[in-house]
């Protein structure tokens, strides 16, 4: 028994002991969640709310969150609910001023989808319930303190009982008003928007095409925006969750900074009626419509701020407690589950004792700049439109689904083959299709052999010849990594089973080769000779390779590489 404090009084409370203790239960803290338990790591989730909010209040999910699920094994289920988005309507004072479909490169997988954050909950928990975890409802943090061996954070349950949980690390995903955050005292710099907006999930009986968002502005004599409507699809028929300026009547300054100085998010005590989104939809729809079946509304506010650092000690931050900002596409939710899914893999690593001593820290080197980034650009976009930017809509729509983000700064990615075409170490591994397998009667995605595993070293072979220095190269990578990399080949031609057995691995294990029978994965990676590329966890590059075993480059080469993440023999 330890000692807890409540009311002034110290009293006897337990402690419970866990891994990672994880505050909030939004779509960032259940990522993180469900893949430490996909990994074996003990963990538990806390939330204040008593039940999950029946809410759609982030609806867009990036192509690069799908890529994430998948990985994960669980983009099916999200895949059965959500409705694709194809594009975007726009309208400035009551005529049609553009109207652009969304459009992908073909070999990215997954498309930008609307799917309610109520939906993304629900997935998301049932992929955690697969491992045997549930979340703590009605359970609040009330304080921490950490040592160099672990945090001990005092809970209060549902209950109204006080428990004391020691556990190896925790993680903030409590948002904007982020009791962790504040806990450990950093700064939380940026401004507000002077704006108040309301939210509504309402039906409507308009033709406009399926699966488009519809913004539609009325400026004022001197040009500026006095009137908003903005529309994203939903599940349902004719479903749409909708946004737009508070009218006077439910104006209140001042209430969305009532929990603290962060004025973001939800307020509670103004919801709007029915009758002022109508009111909205007679001045801007673009055509005449009625809105029905509203399922809930709100009032909210915008700020734009970004923590000073990610983690401090054995404490961590993600998602919306460590950077919010406009909603502007959809980049807030996605920004966040990357953060937790980056965090997860190196914290079950750390945990399993076979990471480097500063993996962990690199956390907040590769995340922080792009949660800047994001910030920089959804303030720009706000105030801009999303046609501020100079590039052309195919960069801006790779940028958009955040395919875009790279690491090629961080303190894990190894310097290597920079001169060659493809992608670069610190870059997103691309998938490509057309790969194949013996026993395979129909082509495979790169994806699939990349699907819920860890470090995986993709070997290319473009001769038979070259079979050898992969064999090498696997021998090495199983080696110095102590099984935490697993390794294929991709190769233009057919091998033998004496041209792939392993004689490193344990049980003669065999070196799976697969097939490049489109030549797409020599396309896209754009490799002509023997390269290997360590692809991790999260789908990134951390080294690319030519030619991958001392025929060329040193077997110190991929040492160096592994030995950035992993603790080396």
């Amino acid at each position: 028994m330890e000692a807890g404090r409540k009311g002034g009084l110290w009293r006897e409370t337990p402690v419970v002991d866990t891994d990672v203790l994880i505050v909030g239960a939004g779509p960032v803290g259940l990522t993180a969640a469900a893949e430490l338990r996909r990994q074996g790591v003990a963990c538990r989730v806390i939330d204040r709310l008593p039940a999950r909010l029946p809410y759609a209040k982030a609806v867009g999910v990036q192509p690069r969150t799908l890529e994430i699920w998948d990985r994960m094994g669980m983009v099916r289920a999200a895949l059965e609910v959500a409705v694709p988005m194809r594009g975007h309507l726009l309208y400035d004072d009551g005529v049609e001023r553009d109207r652009f479909e969304i459009r992908l490169p073909p070999e990215v997988p997954y498309g930008f989808a609307a799917l309610p954050q109520y939906e993304t909950e629900r997935i998301l928990e049932e992929q955690l319930a697969r491992f045997g975890t549930g979340i703590e409802r009605g359970t609040e943090l009330v304080g921490f303190t950490q040592d160099e061996d672990g945090v001990i954070s005092r809970i209060v349950m549902a209950s109204g009982a006080e428990q004391e949980v020691r556990s190896r690390f925790l993680i903030g995903c409590d948002g904007a008003h982020s009791t962790v955050r504040k806990g450990l005292g950093l700064s939380f710099e940026g401004g507000a928007f002077p704006e108040e907006y309301m939210l509504a999930d309402v039906e409507v009986d308009w033709s406009l095409p399926r699966g488009y968002g519809v913004r539609a502005t009325h400026h004022d004599e001197d040009g500026r925006v006095d009137d908003l409507l903005v529309c994203i699809p939903l599940p349902g028929d004719r479903r749409y969750r909708m946004s737009m300026l508070v009218p006077p009547e439910l104006t209140a300054s001042g209430e969305g900074a009532s929990r603290d100085s962060v004025a973001h998010g939800l307020e509670g005590g103004r919801a709007p009626e029915l009758g002022h989104i109508q009111a909205v939809l007679d001045r801007l729809s673009p055509q005449p419509t009625t809105a029905s079946a509203m399922r809930w509304s709100s009032v909210f506010r915008i700020s734009h701020r970004l923590v000073d650092r990610y983690s401090a000690g054995r404490v961590f931050l993600a998602g919306d407690a460590a950077h919010i900002h406009p909603p502007t596409g959809a980049q807030g939710m996605n920004t966040g589950i990357q953060d937790a899914y980056n965090l997860a893999w190196k914290l079950a690593l750390a945990l399993e004792g076979g990471a480097h001593p500063r993996l962990l820290d690199s956390y907040d080197a590769e995340r922080r700049p792009v949660g800047e980034e994001v910030v920089g650009r959804t303030v720009k976009h706000a105030a801009q439109g999303i046609r501020a930017t100079p590039d052309d809509m195919t960069t801006v729509m790779l940028r958009e689904a955040q395919l875009l983000v790279a690491y090629p700064s961080s303190p894990l990615v190894a310097p290597g083959d920079t001169g060659s075409p493809g992608p670069q170490a610190g870059e997103r591994a691309p998938d490509c299709a057309g790969l194949l397998a013996g026993v395979a009667a129909t082509p495979l995605r790169l994806y699939d052999l990349l699907r819920e595993r860890g470090h995986v070293l993709v070997l290319y072979a473009d001769s038979a010849d070259a079979f050898a220095s992969c064999r090498e190269a696997a021998a090495t990578g199983y080696r110095l990594a102590g099984g935490h990399v697993t390794a294929f080949v991709v190769s233009r031609h057919e091998a033998t089973p004496e041209a792939v057995r392993q004689p490193a691995g344990p049980d003669g294990l065999r070196l799976p080769v697969f097939r490049d029978g489109a030549a797409e994965f020599a396309r896209l990676y754009g490799v002509e000779a023997p390269t290997a590329f360590l692809i991790r966890p999260d789908g990134y590059l951390g080294a690319r390779l030519s030619p991958p075993t001392a025929a060329g480059v040193a077997a110190s080469a991929l040492s160096d590489a592994l030995g950035r993440v992993f603790r080396l023999p």
